[in-house]
């Protein structure tokens, strides 16, 4: 019988270690972790799967507008002509490959009432300034949009300042404003859906939705993609939530024009996140915040998204937790700080622990230990088999999730490219959940400490959870966005280097090749 060498030694001491009460513990933890998130998916799904179920029911009785409403009724003019007044603001920050497909869906709403589109910049050298001009002077015939510079900000991020004075530059009629980001891709009848929500229950204070990520291959996407969905579970509910995605926020006009539940004076006095903000708002004063079943929106990630990009979204992530409004929200991010944390290095530790477990168990096996002296190998190894079953029903349960929302948006776009999963690798998906929850940990305890982080090329200082000081330094901060690796500078007022159209044309067949897009 062999004697054991040193390496042998240390795994079946570490095996033995990992078979300590406390040890068990933490990977039954593991274990009930990914049930978790696999419950709350298969509840994510039910809810988008019934309104698919509901939208396909109106189709068989006729109505082909199924997309738009599932009543066809909706559609007659004299319900049209009453729709409430909606104008569109998007903050606007740079210029890259999925703008103008993301813009131009945005433009191209079917909603039948009155509608405006501000986009909103902070200077005419922001490249997003020339593609924007071209773009609303070729639909200039058949939609209210316009351009308007903002200038930079002084006491808040410069989304928020873009947003406020976006509000300020509304129609005097507005009953509602949407604020969009640019790379949200809406449907047809995206504005439609959310108005009529507002319409139909006038104590909402907030309609929000989420994105529906399309890596492009990356392991940064893929990340990205795996960081969003825990979250994608807050927005599925059908109805009522606590979560607040900043990319798609429906609200009242007459919130910012009177300033109810002080959300100008929130926003513009320190506001680093505009989500977190209105979000501590809407909790301060019980305020409503929905989400409806069919506000989830394709969103395609960069195809040149590294790594580095995605630690930089990290980190913006993590950081909006340093920020508050109040007593109360300082003490509920530092909760959630807390328990994110811990949630995701209890996500991890048990994939280390199986991994000296199936180490130690095949080195037993290749050199003929005997098995009384490595009885914690097979305790181990149960473990081990617990840990697998559970993983693998956490990644059916995502995969469901997404194969449903993908169908859902597939229905709710019926003219665009269809999406798939074909070119989703959930061997990616696993690495890319074990390296997220790893990074998450440290990327909020640097965010903790450092109380200043790089957005877009500006650097915001914070103090007492405010904005105190904003530095801007183009020869020190990034020259690409994190997500949409859009270009961040360019020379003031001009337009795209190619023309309007041929970028169009480019933006639209990149969206439809397969190995990156055709997701």
């Amino acid at each position: 019988m062999p004697a054991f060498d040193s390496i042998d030694s240390l795994l079946f001491s570490l095996s033995r270690t990992f078979c300590s009460p406390l040890a068990v513990f933490v990977q039954i933890q593991g274990c009930v972790i990914c049930l978790t998130l696999a419950i709350g998916w298969a509840f994510a799904a039910y809810v988008r799967n019934r309104e698919i179920k509901q939208m396909k029911e109106s189709m068989r009785r006729g109505n082909s507008f199924a997309f738009l409403f599932h009543d066809v009724n909706a559609l007659e003019h004299s319900n049209q002509i009453n729709l409430p007044r909606v104008s569109v603001v998007m903050p606007l920050k740079g210029f890259g490959e999925h703008n103008l497909h993301n813009w131009r869906s945005q433009i191209t709403s079917l909603y039948g009432g009155p509608l405006e589109f501000l986009f909103m910049v902070e200077s005419t050298e922001d490249p997003a300034y020339g593609a924007v001009s071209l773009l609303i002077s070729d639909f200039k015939d058949d939609i209210d949009a316009k351009i308007i510079v903002a200038g930079l900000s002084t006491t808040c991020s410069q989304k928020i300042h873009n947003q406020l004075v976006g509000v300020e530059r509304i129609h005097k009629d507005t009953k509602y404003v949407l604020f969009l980001d640019d790379d949200v891709r809406l449907h047809p009848g995206s504005i439609g859906a959310l108005t009529a929500e507002m319409e139909k229950n006038p104590e909402i204070f907030i309609q929000t939705g989420y994105p529906l990520d399309l890596p492009s291959g990356s392991l940064g996407s893929y990340c990205i993609y795996e960081y969003h969905m825990p979250c994608s579970m807050g927005f599925a509910t059908g109805g009522k939530t606590f979560f607040l995605w900043g990319g798609c926020m429906m609200m009242h006009a007459d919130d910012f024009r009177q300033d109810h539940c002080g959300v100008v004076s929130g926003l513009r006095d320190g506001g680093y996140s505009d989500d977190m903000t209105l979000a501590a708002i809407a909790g301060a004063h019980k305020r409503l915040i929905t989400s409806p079943p069919v506000a989830v929106f394709p969103h395609p990630l960069a195809s040149d998204l590294n790594f580095s990009r995605y630690w930089n979204y990290l980190r913006k992530q993590t950081f909006v937790l340093e920020s508050y409004t109040t007593r109360v929200n300082w003490l509920m991010n530092k909760a959630l700080f807390t328990t994110h944390c811990y949630l995701s290095w209890g996500f991890v530790v048990p994939y280390f622990m199986a991994m000296i477990h199936v180490a130690a168990a095949l080195q037993m096996y290749f050199k003929g230990y005997s098995y009384d002296k490595t009885i914690c190998t097979s305790s181990g190894l149960l473990l081990v088999s617990c840990l697998t079953i559970c993983t693998i029903a956490e990644l059916l349960s995502m995969w469901n999730l997404t194969r449903v929302e993908v169908h859902l948006c597939n229905m709710l776009s019926p003219e665009s490219p269809q999406l798939s999963l074909r070119t989703y690798n959930w061997i990616m998906v696993f690495i890319a959940m074990l390296v997220d929850n790893f990074l998450y940990p440290i990327s909020a305890v640097r965010s903790h400490f450092s109380q200043s982080i790089n957005w877009s090329g500006v650097r915001y200082h914070l103090k007492n959870g405010k904005i105190s000081k904003i530095e801007r330094n183009k020869e020190k901060g990034p020259i690409f966005t994190d997500l949409g690796g859009k270009h961040l500078y360019g020379k003031k007022g001009a337009p795209p280097k190619v023309s309007f159209l041929n970028s169009l044309g480019r933006s639209i067949d990149q969206w439809r090749q397969p190995k990156k897009y055709d997701v």
